[in-house]
């Protein structure tokens, strides 16, 4: 019988339920201490002096540009690959997104891309560590303090990961966090801004906490739903659930994927789901979280090791490059892959649920018509595939992976061991 592997898996605590309970009983869901605990924590882990929760990454962003309170109309600059919101989000506090093409190598802002998307009117950028993979800091962080500009480090892919052993998120003037339920650090949802100056923090925190506390039906709501996606992505239901719409779909060639994700659309005004606190339980979860952390990173750079050394031989595949001076998290694993479409369809049909794109090319979207400019890096990035090597999966089931991969690639010899006919349970 066919095993299936999601594209996706979700990272969470040993005893979620227990803690979830233990707040609920004491009426603490909503609010209760953990909140500042959490916050001290985050700053802590970081080495940065200020942390404020907030009820997503994106408000995180918004906060921030809000509280820098920059002239009307004066220009930001974001990296033509990035999830969609950045840029809306940036538009929606009366600022004119820009982008700067990647480098399609690294997936990042490219420094001389950086430069020239530089004029009079620029006044902050924002660097995507992309995929969990650090920007090049040096440079970026240069060319700001040269034309006297903010920097705000979007890092909801990259908890942990570090640039010349500093941790991403302390180079700008602020840094913001997604917690949402796919990454590093799931809190089924939320957000976290980090700032560097006490002032600009104080203005952040206000914003923050101006908005109201969610009631506890949202709260638990917002729970069950990530206990379904994590039961979802298991193996053993993912293989009775997702994978045999996926198998039909792959014959169809229909695209699926389009439901999975939040609509693109102007965020003005801002939907009413948006503005409201971080609880207190997602915070117990994430400060239980925080400790398994480290763990967790170690585990999905394994896993990253061993797609290299599996794939290192199959023909035009290009594994993800880490620049020495990085420390890659693997939040994605993307590589180039000949026909990438064809390898989707194949590998589904194998039971491997592979992605072909996590975040858009922003300057071919109609949301940013008005801001559209050539980023031939940003194109050739969206033709990399995404792999699945998350921590919930064990060193079997990446092999068995690797093997599916190599074998819809139409390889014989792909370098994985266990290369038995075997699911990968």
């Amino acid at each position: 019988m066919l095993t299936g592997i999601s594209r996706y898996g979700v990272r969470e605590v040993p005893g979620t339920e227990r803690i979830i309970q233990r707040r609920r009983r004491r009426k603490e869901l909503v609010r209760g201490p953990h909140i500042e605990q959490f916050e001290q924590a985050m700053a802590k882990y970081l080495g940065c002096c200020h942390a404020v929760s907030t009820s997503y990454g994106r408000m995180a962003f918004y906060y921030i540009l809000k509280a820098l309170d920059l002239p009307a109309g004066s220009e930001i600059v974001a990296p033509a690959l990035t999830f969609w919101v950045i840029p809306e989000m940036a538009r929606l506090a009366a600022l004119k997104p820009v982008f700067a093409d990647v480098n399609p190598a690294t997936f990042n802002m490219c420094p001389l891309a950086l430069e020239r998307a530089i004029t009079p009117r620029t006044r902050a950028i924002v660097p995507t560590h992309l995929y969990g993979l650090p920007c090049e800091m040096d440079s970026i962080m240069e060319i700001a303090q040269r034309h006297k500009l903010v920097v705000i480090e979007d890092c909801a892919h990259a908890l942990g990961a570090r640039y010349r052993g500093r941790l991403v998120g302390t180079f700008g003037d602020a840094a913001f966090f997604s917690f949402q339920s796919l990454k590093p650090l799931n809190t089924y949802g939320g957000g976290m801004a980090i700032v560097r100056e006490p002032e600009l923090a104080r203005r952040v925190a206000a914003l923050a906490h101006a908005e109201p506390w969610p009631d506890e039906r949202c709260v638990l709501r917002q729970l069950r739903l990530g206990r379904l996606q994590r039961v979802l992505t298991r193996p053993s239901v993912f293989t009775f659930t997702g994978l045999p719409i996926l198998w039909v779909c792959s014959w169809l060639k229909a695209q699926p994927d389009v439901y999975l994700w939040e609509k693109i659309r102007p965020l003005d005004p801002l939907p009413a789901g948006y503005r409201q606190r971080y609880t207190n339980v997602q915070a117990a979860l994430g400060l239980e979280a925080l400790t398994y952390l480290d763990a967790w990173t170690a585990k999905t750079q394994r896993h990253a090791r061993l797609m290299d050394e599996a794939l290192r031989d199959c023909p035009g595949v290009l594994t993800p490059q880490a620049p020495a001076e990085s420390t890659h998290v693997y939040y994605q694993y993307c590589a180039y892959v000949p026909d990438r479409d064809e390898l989707v369809r194949r590998s589904i049909r194998r039971g491997l649920d592979i992605e072909t794109l996590h975040v858009d090319v922003c300057t071919r979207l109609p949301l940013f018509r008005d801001f559209w400019t050539d980023a031939p890096g940003a194109d050739r990035a969206a033709e990399a595939v995404q792999l699945p090597v998350y921590a919930g999966l064990s060193d079997r089931q990446i092999r068995w992976v690797a093997r599916q991969v190599g074998r819809a690639l139409g390889e014989k010899n792909v370098s994985a061991p266990l290369a038995s006919r075997a699911g990968p349970n």
